[in-house]
């Protein structure tokens, strides 16, 4: 009796365990509404921002929602963009920094879903470009920002190494066989966002990771919820 009334009381512990990880790896990732509601409520940090609202005048250029991305299909139901509250404060300065310089950032992407960074990692064939599910992505914390420059005057973008998303060597921070106007523009984009608490990452000129990523959950929330 006592042998059966152990298993009975594990039961509830598994289910628990399993409802809690809710993916394959084990990780903890919220992908309910009114837990990431909670969350925010008890920290306000937490709250995952829409850029464009917060900083009007930045531009947005959501590849995800269209089909213009390495993967060639459209992953985004909605062309927009949110980072966490403190992620987009610092985007904020950045921003008018840049415009005191006639300058601007143009966001590709901010938060990204959790299953979206699987169906990316399923389909890539170059896995060091994509982030790997059993660790989750920091686009998934909502603390990582994919953009460029552009000139405030006629809006385009200016030139950096590769286009965004490449998969080349030259989209490497630290490539040096670039002309030097190309170089300079990618050290005004790295040296600004850094300034403001940014890191770039090491093969991906246009990705930064905001460096208090450690402190925010995984998210699987689309952004029709948000």
């Amino acid at each position: 009796m006592k042998k059966y009334l152990c298993l009975l009381l594990l039961i509830p512990l598994f289910t628990s365990a399993q409802k809690t990880t809710g993916n394959p790896y084990g990780l903890q990732v919220i992908n309910s509404y009114e837990d990431y509601r909670s969350s925010y409520i008890d920290d306000p940090n937490n709250q995952l921002i829409e850029i464009k609202k917060a900083i009007p005048n930045i531009a947005l250029d959501i590849r995800y929602a269209t089909r213009n991305n390495f993967m060639n299909q459209v992953m985004y139901r909605e062309a927009r963009a949110f980072a966490r509250k403190p992620v987009v404060a610092q985007l904020k300065r950045v921003q008018s920094a840049l415009n005191k310089k006639g300058y601007g950032l143009k966001i590709f992407d901010g938060y990204r879903p959790y299953t979206i960074t699987q169906a990316f990692y399923k389909k890539a064939k170059n896995k060091n470009f994509v982030a790997n599910p059993k660790k989750g992505s920091k686009h998934n914390r909502g603390c990582a920002i994919d953009l460029t420059l552009i000139n405030l005057k006629t809006g385009k973008e200016l030139q950096m190494p590769t286009p965004y998303d490449s998969f080349a060597p030259e989209a490497s921070p630290s490539y040096s066989n670039l002309p030097p106007a190309v170089i300079k523009n990618r050290a005004l984009l790295i040296t600004t966002m850094q300034s403001y608490g940014f890191r770039v990452l090491s093969n991906e000129w246009w990705h930064f990771d905001f460096i208090g990523w450690k402190k925010y959950p995984l998210m699987d929330i689309p952004f029709e919820k948000l």
